[in-house]
């Protein structure tokens, strides 16, 4: 190889090198952005959850309006207690009877197979 050939071929090795540190230093940028951004987001989403959780802790402070009042029981409760308090008949558990379903036959036709050797062995038994 001759001195300009060479020549030639260092400074292509060196530009190329040259090109890899900037892509590196450009690649490092880009991933220092994508954090900052992130961090970002995390801290307006902590932020929110934080109001979230402050309004939350607010109304629970707060008491619940009160119950309207029960109403009172009629006096013809007695037929209504005695049919809670009998039990309903049962009816008799249904018998449950299982029938298997019947086999799956698959038959499958070979061409030429096994019918020779039978059809060979009754002519020789002739």
């Amino acid at each position: 190889m001759n001195r300009m050939h060479a020549l030639i071929v260092s400074l292509a090795v060196g530009a190329a090198a040259i090109a890899g540190v900037f892509a590196l230093g450009h690649t490092l940028s880009l991933g220092n952005q994508a954090h900052a951004t992130t961090d970002r987001q995390v801290a307006q989403r902590t932020a929110q959850l934080d109001r979230y959780e402050a309004t939350l802790h607010k109304a629970l402070a707060q008491k619940p309006p009160k119950l309207p009042p029960v109403p009172a029981a009629k006096s013809s409760s007695a037929p209504l207690l005695s049919a809670v308090s009998a039990p309903a008949p049962s009816a008799p558990a249904a018998r449950v009877v299982y029938h298997r379903p019947p086999p799956i036959v698959v038959v499958k036709h070979r061409a030429g197979g096994g019918h020779e050797s039978e059809t060979q062995g009754a002519e020789a038994d002739d």
